[in-house]
């Protein structure tokens, strides 16, 4: 399998001279496998607009493009480059758009698909020349065919989102984002007018099991894509429950996990290049001679075999 980023930010793009060096697209992965290197397309945000661009120049002119892409979940910045996926145009391309659907009473084809329309864009889903199907996913095992299975699990996210773990001759790749950890809700303290002990204690034993689930899903991987949003302090100070983890947990989880190399991914897009340099450093102290745990700060154009 070789892995590409093409986008590795949060929230909204955030180009300029300050995220120069990691990229300022939002999330998209580019995943190869196979002697023919077959392509899978983890996530449509602005990241997916070069990526299109680079398939229209070494992609098609091998014959039509037949691809997957696989959506971690629905909200805008990991699915706003779909519009600008230059093969979308084309006539004879073939894509499979896989993904959650929350609670809405439209389909995937029409959450993704509602940005091709007038009021927002000039030109409308149903002039795509490309065939497009839509394939809602919930937490299930599948056969991808040509040697490469997938595993999905829920996240804990504010919108339904999925952890994805692609499994080929033997190699592992997951991504585990947008997520954070899961946590209690209910009331512990006592003193709280709506404390009740026994949904305090079956709250801290849901938390716990869903944690733990997670470290399962990621168990043995060789490389995992994980939500580092955040540092702790900051996670603590006002970011509990925005769906986003802090590097810290990130890191404990993939070495309780047993996995090979860790990706931190889904910048903050207030984060510059030199903040993000500081932060890597300062995590790789923080680890070095304590685990076999490999980390690196994910950028735009990174690549990874394995």
């Amino acid at each position: 399998m070789k892995i590409r980023f093409w986008g590795v930010r949060g929230s909204i793009p955030c180009p300029g001279p300050t995220t120069v060096k990691y990229g300022g697209n939002t999330a998209c992965i580019e995943l190869r496998f196979g002697d023919e290197e077959k392509l899978l397309i983890i996530d449509a945000g602005s990241g997916i607009r070069p990526l299109g661009n680079f398939m229209m120049q070494n992609d098609l002119p091998k014959g039509p493009i037949d691809t997957s892409i696989f959506l971690t979940h629905t909200h805008w910045d990991h699915i706003m480059g779909f519009p600008f996926f230059t093969p979308i145009y084309i006539p004879n391309s073939k894509l499979k758009i896989y993904g959650p659907v929350t609670y809405e009473d439209e389909g995937l084809d029409k959450i993704v698909g509602s940005q091709l329309s007038y009021r927002y864009f000039p030109v409308k889903h149903s002039e795509l020349a490309a065939d497009i199907s839509y394939y809602p996913l919930k937490e299930l095992s599948m056969d991808l065919g040509d040697g490469i299975s997938l595993t999905t699990k829920y996240l804990n996210h504010p919108i339904l989102c999925l952890g994805y773990r692609f499994e080929h001759q033997g190699k592992i790749f997951c991504t585990s984002y947008d997520t954070e950890p899961f946590r209690n809700v209910f009331p512990t303290d006592p003193e709280d007018p709506s404390y009740d002990p026994v949904a305090a204690e079956e709250g801290e034993i849901a938390a716990k099991e869903e944690n733990e689930k997670l470290l399962r899903f990621l168990e043995g991987a060789d490389v995992v894509v994980y939500d580092t949003q955040y540092t702790y302090e900051e996670y603590l100070d006002s970011k509990l429950g925005w769906g986003h983890t802090p590097f810290e947990f990130a890191i404990n989880s993939a070495h309780k996990a047993n996995v090979k190399k860790l990706i931190l991914f889904h910048h903050d897009p207030m984060r510059t290049d030199k903040q993000l340099e500081v932060l890597e450093e300062q995590y790789l102290d923080a680890i070095e001679g304590k685990t076999d745990l490999q980390i690196e700060v994910a950028r735009e154009g990174m690549e990874i075999e394995l």
